[in-house]
């Protein structure tokens, strides 16, 4: 087996970091860039971490911050249009959560292919020339910040687009834990629990490989000791870098062997319902990790034991259980609701299984599943996570 391994070219990583990131622009030969980030970031002030060293540097830049959680089609429309009328721009920098990163992602590959959104989702290849992005996260969740994926809601067919390539993929990554510290406890959470999902599904996918093992099983360790105390002491440092770095680890472990069946069943529950992307992925990790098991007991086992929730003595069958039982534990101590207790209507959410299955399937997703399930079993996956 020979793997293909992605990484950014360059991660700066650590406390402080984004303050290096006039010096970074400098090492890639990159002058003029536009930053995309989103409304919020701007009115609390915490895109000024960004802007200000740029500006000590003379570096003055266009901001488009228009973006959207779920980010949507037209928002990278209406991006492609700001970074065309913004004139000689040589590269972006995406800074935000993982639909700031995203957004930043899908203008590019937009600007440099044309046509539409759609034009680029899985299975065509988004590897092309396009302008290279600097990712700067200030969540600890998605990993976006060096993988070679997007997600881009079709607005027209109500669809998350699955979108991969190398134009996707970051030039580079500016990782600092401390633009998490006033993420607020329900987002920590939920791209706590997305960033463990990344790096479970990676570590069990059919695509897996030896070095994405080394990434998940180092993020899973990290992020399952962490997320709890960072969930309830926003300030703590040590927990907030702890993951901060598990999420970072798990984007390349998932950018190099893939996401499963998890993802995929997530990414239509998000498009029809507007769930965010990361409480939707808990509501259905337990049960699907539950459903896949019988297909990959060993590796559920290991993944149990590196999250320090089973012994190196415990049987794959025991440790299996535990990590089960530690999927629903988590999602009770940080308050995940099912999808009946968070409000979706019941009607519309049965009427749409169909056609949730229908899109989970047609992402790709769940074919990298240990267990790679059927459009019947998905529905039943739907109506089993339905009231918890």
């Amino acid at each position: 087996m020979v793997a293909s391994i992605v990484s950014p070219r360059v991660m700066l990583v650590g406390g402080g970091a984004v303050s290096r990131v006039a010096d970074l622009l400098n090492t890639l030969h990159l002058a003029r860039p536009m930053v995309v980030t989103d409304p919020f970031l701007v009115s609390s002030g915490l895109v000024r971490r960004l802007l200000d060293p740029l500006a000590e540097a003379g570096i003055n830049l266009p901001l488009f911050s228009d973006t959207v959680p779920d980010p949507t089609d037209t928002v990278v429309e209406a991006g492609v249009s700001a970074l065309r009328a913004a004139g000689d721009i040589d590269c972006l920098i995406g800074f935000g959560g993982g639909s700031s990163l995203d957004t930043a992602k899908a203008i590019a590959i937009l600007a440099a292919g044309g046509g539409k959104m759609r034009d680029w989702k899985v299975p065509h290849s988004a590897d092309l020339e396009a302008l290279p992005i600097i990712a700067i996260p200030t969540t600890a969740g998605t990993g976006s910040e060096v993988t070679r994926f997007t997600v881009i809601t079709d607005t027209e067919r109500n669809e998350k687009m699955l979108i991969a390539g190398l134009a996707a993929l970051p030039a580079a990554a500016i990782v600092d834990y401390e633009l998490t510290f006033t993420v607020p406890p329900r987002t920590t959470a939920d791209t706590g629990i997305d960033s463990l999902t990344h790096a479970l599904e990676a570590y069990v996918s059919r695509r897996a490989n030896p070095v994405s093992d080394t990434y998940a099983l180092r993020a899973m360790a990290l992020i399952a000791r962490n997320l709890r105390t960072a969930y309830a002491e926003p300030r703590n440092a040590l927990a907030r870098e702890a993951m901060m770095l598990g999420a970072t680890l798990a984007g390349l472990a998932f950018s190099n062997a893939s996401v499963a069946l998890v993802h995929g069943m997530s990414r239509p529950i998000g498009a029809h319902f507007h769930v965010a992307h990361g409480l939707s992925n808990a509501m259905l990790l337990p049960a699907v990790t539950r459903f896949s098991l019988p297909a990959a007991l060993p590796r559920y086992a290991e993944a149990a034991r590196a999250m320090g929730v089973a012994h190196e003595d415990d049987t794959d069958e025991v440790a299996s259980r535990k990590l089960v039982a530690e999927l629903e534990a988590l999602n009770r101590d940080l308050a995940v609701p099912s999808p009946k207790t968070y409000g979706l209507d019941e009607a519309a959410w049965r009427a749409l299984l169909p056609t949730m299955a229908d899109q989970a399937l047609a992402s790709g997703s769940p074919g990298n599943n240990p267990r790679v399930p059927t459009k019947e079993e998905i529905i039943a996956l739907y109506e089993e996570v339905w009231a918890g």
